[in-house]
């Protein structure tokens, strides 16, 4: 191995004195903490330093497939397995069940919001991907800014919500679809919706979207804490992804 030139000139006749001896650990040691772990075993880097090289999550993962203890744990597994089907168990799903019953209602829940109202595929997945956005949760973003192209939202369009701070309107995205974003970006920055903000999404929508809408919006804030938090995915400190064609 080739050690570096600061290095080579520390450890020269003319520094390796004794009464310097006392001080080298603090000369190589604490400037290089990286070099040290290779060369001298210290096991104790920097927090920052070990999750540059090996980010993961806060807590493991349980088992792939998961453990169960119980006919009733076996159950829950199986419910969230039939959601996610065809897909395989998802990194969420594997933090989740550490609380088997947290993961049972969690699936529940989220399963209603995906699949069981009425509104159309470009509106929940624009609302999600804001949701993402305002929270940097890019695990969320990953999984569904796709699903918001595949509904219909285009590329400019997902441009325009990616961005910190709503500007005005693009023309690739339609009042309505702007007045969800709008409620949403209120609603997860302040909580509290203004009645501007609200007035103009009653203009678009009947009593039952609107709270789908909010629900929507509501459920993908817990779920975006919950991958923050615990960074669930390993997506803490990126980016939104870039999402190309439909």
């Amino acid at each position: 191995m080739r050690v570096p030139h600061h290095i080579n000139i520390l450890f020269s006749p003319l520094v390796l004195k004794p009464h310097f001896l006392d001080s080298l650990y603090f000369i190589i040691i604490i400037p290089n903490l990286k070099f040290s772990s290779q060369v001298f075993g210290a096991h104790h880097l920097h927090q920052a330093d070990c999750q540059e090289q090996t980010a993961i999550m806060r807590i493991p993962y349980v088992s792939n497939p998961p453990e169960t203890k119980t006919e009733e744990h076996a159950a829950i597994v199986k419910r969230i397995e039939e959601r996610r089907a065809p897909r395989p168990l998802q990194s969420l799903d594997l933090a989740l069940l550490h609380s088997p019953h947290v993961a049972d209602g969690w699936n529940s829940f989220l399963g209603a919001v995906r699949t069981k109202t009425s509104l159309s595929d470009d509106l929940r997945e624009l609302a999600i991907s804001r949701v993402a956005v305002c929270n940097k949760a890019w695990y969320e973003w990953k999984h569904h800014a796709p699903l918001a192209v595949k509904g219909g939202v285009s590329e400019a369009g997902l441009e325009a919500i990616k961005q910190d701070t709503l500007g005005e309107r693009p023309a690739e995205l339609s009042e309505k679809q702007w007045a969800v974003i709008l409620f949403t970006d209120e609603m997860t920055r302040n909580v509290q919706v203004e009645d501007e903000t609200f007035d103009r999404l009653r203009e678009f929508f009947n009593e039952q979207e609107i709270v789908e809408i909010t629900a929507t919006v509501a459920c993908y804030n817990c779920v975006s804490r919950f991958l923050v938090a615990l960074d669930v995915g390993e997506r803490n400190g990126t980016g939104p992804e870039a999402v190309t064609g439909h």
